[in-house]
């Protein structure tokens, strides 16, 4: 069975099951500054398990199911061996008070045994006395139902109990499924919410998170003996030893996952840069050149190994095919770069600079100082760079909280100017559809603006060039931009647009494009920044309008 018959056939058990099928959101996180990606499915829905959202407003049920785009880099230096990636896929299923244990471990038995046909080797159940959290009785007792045969491990709270993802969050004890001695199936029973100082707390409505890794599933169904040799990888494996003069798996490995991996952030707008998210891909890709460079690969094969890559997931991800010259362009120049640097750094390297100051510096992976170290004679101390790089990207996550309370992570001047031509666009949107018409999330790059907003309907041609016109008359009119600080209460008098579920302080900005602000055209409670006119901004164009999900819809557009 291959890859794309297995997601048809989780989204369609599911769905003959009352749930929503919903996209994948982006690698990039929506107005959650907690992680710099998406780790896990669940991490789009986490305001529907907090009561921040309802998801019988925004789905057809209570239940939604979705096959989404992960990326976790905390086991780096495991990757090359038979289980471990930095991209994957996951399938999962999601209930906010539809459904709760009894029925999320028999759709998952079902799925596992009847749908696929696979023997399930044990399962695990959540206990911990030292933990102060009850132990999971419940689940065992369904599973032994299910299956009287069948062997339930118990496991503590390290093995089985989930999240949050961030410092606090939805989270709860866990049953696994494991097949042949690997966990293929985690299932999550969201019932507490953990706060920042440690507390648990019981959910008003307790929810079903579930999570299966495609790309280790498929090693059970396909037969393989690993990840590498599924068909998700064995194209890009196969072409990587056609053009490898030095071949060793290991090598091949890392280059195919990081390789997969950054084309995935590329295409969902993370540049390389040395803070935040643009530094894990910076790290990804420069790791990927270092080991092309043990296999012997020519300089620039990264980039003839991205279509490979497209071709995979062209029927499932067609953006990638899209945006294969800015992909096939930001990896160039990446490699480019890290041979200009490597040259300089090892010149550095002589004079004893230690490998933090190589790696942020001159974006040398710690491998290689340590590979280099070690041609000398000579020892790194991993443990302090650890520590330092730690404390860089604990820094570098508390700025990315503090650029989030302004809704934009990116205070470039490109950045900016969307972020301004995002307030006139919620503003014309209003004014063609309706009052009706909700934020539900927005996504800034300096490549394009993207906003979500509640309608139950695909808009029209005319509905699309009404809004276009309507805010390049807004642009031509050279429009002054400004803020006033007022107590909540006030303004939320001034009519200014705000979001429901957003938690905000005793005081908040208000930003207004007009001549003052009883008389602006837009305002919006908002931490800024924004240009001072908007004259600045250009044509405004709608590149996409498309549906996210049952009564969501999301609108692309850039400023030319």
């Amino acid at each position: 069975m291959e890859s794309k018959e297995v997601r048809d056939k989780f989204l369609a058990f599911f769905k003959a099951r009352e749930h929503t099928a919903v996209p994948s959101a982006s690698l990039v996180p929506e107005n959650d500054p907690s992680v710099l990606f998406t780790t896990a499915g669940m991490q789009q829905f986490k305001p529907y398990y907090v009561g921040a959202k309802k998801a019988d407003q925004d789905f057809d049920s209570l239940n939604a199911v979705s096959v989404q785009k992960c990326v976790r880099t905390s086991d780096i230096d495991e990757i090359g061996d038979d289980t471990h990636l930095t991209f994957f896929e996951m399938l999962g299923n999601f209930s906010f008070g539809g459904y709760w244990k009894e029925e999320a471990i028999k759709y998952a038995y079902e799925f596992i045994t009847r749908e696929l046909g696979l023997i399930i080797d044990y399962v695990s159940v959540f206990r911990d006395e030292a933990s102060g959290i009850p132990a999971d009785t419940e689940s065992a007792d369904i599973w032994h139902r299910l299956d009287p045969t069948l062997k339930i491990k118990e496991h503590n709270k390290d093995d089985n109990f989930w999240g949050p993802t961030g410092e606090e969050g939805p989270c709860g004890p866990t049953t696994e499924i494991y097949i042949n001695g690997v966990e293929v199936w985690n299932i999550v029973f969201n019932e507490y919410y953990k706060s920042r100082d440690g507390n648990y707390e019981p959910l008003k409505t307790k929810g079903i998170d579930t999570g299966m890794g495609l790309e280790r599933l498929l090693v059970q169904i396909q037969n393989k003996n690993n990840v590498f040799e599924t068909d998700l990888f064995e194209p890009v494996i196969e072409q990587i030893k056609s053009l490898s003069k030095n071949y060793d798996s290991k090598s091949a490995r890392i280059v195919a996952d990081h390789l997969r991996t950054a084309i995935f952030m590329i295409a969902d707008s993370v540049t390389p840069s040395n803070t935040d998210r643009g530094y894990i891909l910076r790290r990804l890709l420069r790791r990927a050149v270092r080991f092309a460079d043990k296999l012997a690969l020519s300089v620039g094969s990264l980039t003839d190994l991205v279509e490979v890559v497209e071709n995979i997931y062209d029927q499932i991800y067609p953006e990638l095919k899209t945006e294969n010259s800015k992909l096939k362009t930001e990896i160039q120049n990446e490699e480019s770069k890290f041979r200009e640097t490597l040259a300089k750094g090892l010149k550095e390297f002589e004079k004893g600079i230690d490998p933090f100051i190589l790696f942020t510096t001159y974006g040398f992976p710690f491998e290689l100082t340590r590979e280099l170290a070690a041609e000398q004679g000579k020892n790194v101390d991993e443990a302090d760079f650890k520590t330092k790089l730690g404390d860089h990207q604990s820094r570098s996550r508390s700025n990315a909280e503090q650029k989030f309370t302004g809704g934009l992570a990116d205070h470039s001047e490109v950045v900016i100017k969307y972020h301004t031509a995002t307030h006139l666009l919620n503003q014309a949107l209003h004014e063609v559809l309706g009052e009706g018409v909700e934020q539900r999330g927005s996504n800034i790059t300096a490549e394009r603006l993207r906003f979500d907003f509640s309608h139950g309907a695909k808009l029209t041609d005319e509905e699309k060039q009404k809004i276009e016109q309507i805010v390049n008359e807004k642009i031509e009119a050279n429009l002054p931009v400004n803020f006033v600080i007022l107590s909540k209460v006030e303004a939320e008098k001034t009519g200014a647009r705000h979001l429901f579920d957003e938690k905000y302080g005793d005081e908040v900005k208000v930003y207004y494009i007009g001549e003052s602000l009883n008389t602006a055209y837009s305002k919006e409670f908002c931490g800024g920044p924004h240009v001072e006119h908007t004259g600045v901004l250009g044509t405004f164009k709608i590149i996409k309008e498309e549906a996210v999900a049952a009564g969501i819809r999301r609108i692309k557009a850039v400023l030319q």
